[in-house]
């Protein structure tokens, strides 16, 4: 597969704030000057802080591929006069919504396609959504990850795997070692692979060097266990079911759910040093 060329890679640029641990710069006087006639310094700028729970110069983006929209589409609720109104949200949009209701920030990507437009249009593809598309070079500009896929047979789709095939030069370097990354993830039925295609996928995660971090029950609890109606997610990520035609769309409770992923995401990973 070929991906596109690295002078192409400032398109899709994130626009988050810089890395934390820049130092400031030092404006010294060689002999001081008495107030009257003292020409005033330029003033320096702030040094951002690096401490431990201060993730706020710290970059996050939520990466997806999504062919038919379960991933990037959906309906979430909100509170509107004392009432609840549908309204659309897509799920990395709930995931990004947990991510800013915990004071952080993250911007949302998709990868490539790797189908020809003749094969999008006999499988009956909708449009691709309009986020910026993010090179596998590019991930070295991010320190956390939120990844949502829909599953093959239990495992990432070829556009995904692709994906990845391409970070052999990262992988080599070390570059994403150390970074930390959930996922989230949709399926066609209950047992399609809401766990085992998060499991699958840890295998890439894990020879990159990169700190997973599940979703766990810690706050998810109510919601994940119900029985009133079917759902997706579970301890290892948020998820939504498709239907096996496609044709079901993510339910309030399951973008509920995704937005507490964002949210306990970003609870952990500010706590890491970066």
């Amino acid at each position: 597969m070929c991906f596109t060329s690295r002078s192409q890679k400032n398109n899709f640029a994130d626009s988050g704030p810089a890395r934390s641990g820049t130092k400031a710069r030092e404006v010294k006087e060689s002999k001081p000057r008495s107030p009257s006639t003292a020409t005033p310094a330029p003033s320096a700028p702030p040094a951002v802080s690096s401490t431990v729970g201060n993730m706020s110069g710290s970059r996050v983006a939520i990466i997806i591929y999504s062919l038919y929209g379960h991933i990037a589409k959906g309906a979430s609720l909100r509170l509107r006069r004392g009432v609840y109104r549908q309204v659309p949200l897509p799920v990395a949009e709930a995931i990004k919504a947990g991510i800013s209701s915990a004071g952080g920030s993250a911007t949302i990507y998709q990868i490539q396609e790797t189908l020809s437009e003749d094969i999008l249009k006999l499988v009956k593809a909708p449009p691709r959504p309009d986020y910026p598309v993010l090179l596998p070079d590019d991930l070295v500009n991010f320190d956390a990850f939120l990844f949502g896929v829909p599953t093959r047979y239990g495992n990432f789709p070829v556009q995904w795997k692709a994906f990845w095939d391409a970070t052999g030069p990262l992988w080599s370097k070390g570059a994403l070692a150390g970074k930390m990354c959930s996922m989230f993830v949709s399926t066609g039925s209950q047992g399609g692979g809401q766990e085992i295609t998060i499991t699958n996928a840890l295998s890439t995660f894990v020879h990159h060097g990169m700190i997973y971090v599940p979703l766990g029950y810690n706050n998810t609890f109510a919601q994940m266990s119900t029985i009133s109606e079917i759902h997706g997610g579970s301890p290892w990520g948020s998820g939504t079911f498709a239907g096996t035609d496609g044709s079901r769309q993510p339910s309030a409770l399951e973008l509920e759910i995704a937005s507490i992923h964002g949210k306990s995401f970003w609870e952990i990973a500010s706590k890491h040093k970066f």
